[in-house]
């Protein structure tokens, strides 16, 4: 069973995606509410996957992206704007789930994070 870090400061979209994540066969690790619960879930636990909210309570999750990242784990932005920009967030290239959110949302960007594991090297796919 695929284990998938959920990253969001609002407790009623990640109960939400929480769900959807369990029914479509998956363990579901947090929700971590802030960027120092996602860093120390990121660092420690044993992941296949991650959906990262982009902005929790003001604060962008990049640096939680970052030790995915560098553990090899696929993770998948989750962000209202569409995009993110690459120059700032330091991912070129990242996969995105855009809001609001859809069963089928959610499960597109779970197929495509257990197919294209994350090069923990130079973070390509």
């Amino acid at each position: 069973m695929p284990r998938i870090l959920v990253v969001d400061d609002e407790p009623l979209v990640s109960m939400l995606v929480e769900n959807w994540l369990v029914e479509l066969g998956c363990e579901v690790v947090g929700p971590a509410r802030s960027v120092e619960q996602g860093l120390d879930m990121a660092g420690s636990a044993e992941l296949d996957g991650a959906i990262l909210d982009v902005n929790l309570s003001g604060r962008n999750s990049y640096a939680v992206a970052e030790v995915l990242k560098q553990r090899g784990v696929p993770f998948a932005f989750a962000t209202g704007d569409g995009s993110i920009n690459a120059e700032s967030s330091g991912f070129a290239d990242p996969i995105l789930l855009s809001k609001p959110f859809d069963f089928e949302g959610v499960k597109t960007v779970l197929d495509r994070l257990l197919e294209r594991p994350v090069n923990a090297v130079d973070g390509s796919r």
